[in-house]
């Protein structure tokens, strides 16, 4: 708890020094609430606050937890299974985290929306056709488990018809979100070719003020902290209090080439 309230201040402070303020403009007051409490810190009143409130609250609640599987809550989870402190194990979480190809993918997606730069379903259909043909990937689809459109991402986009349907890169998101998945369905290889929570994160991000990209995984590790801390809280009650057994996962080497020693 002491982690998770401690959040507002830390992503405040974050936001200060990156913005070249030595010290933060206003005291952090935890009665707020969480979320309320880091715009509070950072300056922001009135119809934007409430605006900011409503999306990062939205954020939060679909990204803190997403099973124990992905890249973050198992790191942390496997160093917690060892009995290290929940410092240390979320500061794992955190480590894995910054890796791109696991939490850079809401800024990946959004400069893949700014890229294509329209709502126009036939120009984008070309501009993914192209990009497919080039080998690169698009952005916003697919999941390594999900099978079906993440509900998450129908969530997120009927937030943005609430709160920013006139907003360039939302309605460009929408459409990709129609012409994509017949695009995919077409390589058989690819077994999801429906949106995931990515494709629309960003973009609302944006639309309430925050307009550097590199900034959103912190929102993404903010996110995971109370998820990840959960499920070591719920790992370290098991079997009547004396916890999981240490990770110790097996693996199996497919595809590479035996390698001998002489002697």
């Amino acid at each position: 708890m002491n982690l998770v309230a401690r959040m507002p201040e830390l992503m405040a402070r974050i936001f200060h020094l990156r913005g070249g303020k030595k010290l933060q403009t206003r005291d952090s007051r935890p009665q707020l609430g969480l979320v309320e409490n880091f715009t509070h810190i950072l300056g922001i009143d009135g119809d934007e606050a409430e605006r900011m409130n409503r999306v990062l609250r939205f954020f939060f609640i679909l990204h803190m937890d997403h099973g124990g599987g992905n890249l973050s809550t198992f790191s942390g989870k496997a160093v917690a299974s060892g009995r290290a402190s929940i410092y240390a194990a979320i500061s794992s979480a955190m480590s894995a985290l910054s890796g791109p190809l696991h939490g850079r993918a809401n800024q990946s997606c959004l400069e893949f929306v700014k890229r294509i730069g329209t709502d126009d379903p036939d120009e984008i259909e070309n501009f993914v056709r192209r990009e497919l043909s080039s080998k690169r990937p698009i952005y916003g689809f697919g999941h390594g488990v999900l099978r079906a459109e993440d509900p998450r991402a129908r969530l997120l986009i009927e937030l943005g018809e609430e709160v920013c349907p006139e907003d360039p890169d939302f309605r460009t998101v929408k459409t990709l979100r129609e012409v994509v998945p017949p695009i995919l369905s077409e390589i058989p290889k690819i077994s999801n070719p429906f949106p995931n929570v990515d494709i629309a994160s960003g973009a609302l991000l944006q639309s309430v003020g925050f307009r550097k990209p590199d900034y959103y995984t912190t929102f993404f590790g903010w996110s995971r902290v109370a998820g990840i801390t959960a499920q070591i809280l719920d790992e370290r009650a098991a079997r009547g209090g004396r916890g999981t057994p240490i990770y110790r996962p097996k693996y199996l080497a497919k595809n590479q080439p035996i390698r001998r020693l002489e002697s």
